[in-house]
């Protein structure tokens, strides 16, 4: 019996790819004809040493796709490492977006980590860096936005450790700094109450907020406290004055006054001149 002689197809021509130099076509002869059967990578194409007239299995074929399909995705990947670095969340997102498997996603995430291409904790304290120099942001609004990026808890507080609290305090001062001069419209308290919330939006802690203002020189300037509640305090009467009159109408503005962060002290003197004057306009009107 004699034994079934297999031919293995053979490569009649590889040719470099016209969009990428790095890629090349490999044509198998078929009945006399050079027809295409697939494209590797220049690495793969060295690694396996293909050439023309070299034979090639089946099985030889599908493992280079797969090899190339592996290939294009980590290529992929680097690529979009290269504009800058990347946690690993997100390089998992960016490769669920152009719909790559699961398990080739798994395997590029892994060459990535081993290669030292992902590193959360060096991507972390870079981006603490980066964050320091480049923004005013405390570290409450950096430690959230390297939790959405995936970061875990335990690299996020290694890498805020370049984020001491002096430095905390540094920046809010410079930021106070290059704030416009207070509100003439706004008592002195509630233009402290703003800043604070601010800051507190700036990701900056409470204690460095405090401690801050406090060292900043906001003097208060009792003309302009005046021409605040005045101007706050007209408004009111306004709005409060027709459903009330008398002392309930001192009241209402009495309490609204206080809860906008005016003092009793800078509240009775503007009552006293405006809603008495107020009050005579109503009567003349009526």
């Amino acid at each position: 019996m004699t034994k079934e002689v297999i031919h293995l197809p053979e490569i009649a021509k590889i040719s470099v790819q016209k969009k990428d130099k790095h890629r090349y076509n490999i044509f198998l002869k078929e009945n006399g004809q050079d027809v295409y059967a697939f494209s590797v990578a220049e690495d793969l194409l060295i690694e396996h040493h293909l050439r023309k007239g070299l034979t090639i299995s089946d099985e030889l074929i599908e493992q280079l796709k797969e090899k190339d399909s592996f290939y294009k995705v980590y290529t992929l990947s680097l690529r979009y490492l290269s504009y800058r670095m990347r946690s690993e969340k997100e390089i998992i997102d960016y490769l669920h977006q152009k719909e790559v498997d699961i398990e080739t996603i798994k395997a590029v995430v892994q060459r990535l980590k081993q290669e030292k291409w992902l590193d959360d904790l060096a991507f972390a304290e870079s981006f603490v860096r980066t964050r320091l120099q480049m923004a005013v942001k405390g570290p409450l609004l950096i430690r959230k936005e390297l939790a959405d990026k995936g970061v875990s808890n335990e690299s996020i507080e290694q890498a805020l450790i370049q984020y001491p609290f002096e430095d905390q305090m540094e920046k809010i001062d410079k930021w106070l700094n290059k704030q416009n001069q207070m509100s003439s419209k706004k008592s002195y308290k509630q233009q402290l109450e703003n800043l604070k919330q601010r800051l507190m939006q700036k990701g900056f802690t409470q204690d460095a907020i405090q401690e801050a203002l406090q060292q900043h020189s906001f003097e208060k300037d009792p003309n302009e406290e005046y021409q605040a509640v005045v101007y706050q305090g007209e408004k009111l009467i306004q709005k409060y004055k027709r459903k009330a009159a008398g002392s309930q109408l001192r009241q209402k503005v009495t309490a609204a006054l206080y809860r906008k962060g005016f003092s009793f002290d800078v509240i009775e003197p503007f009552l006293d001149e405006y809603l008495d004057e107020s009050a005579n306009e109503h009567d003349i009107n009526w």
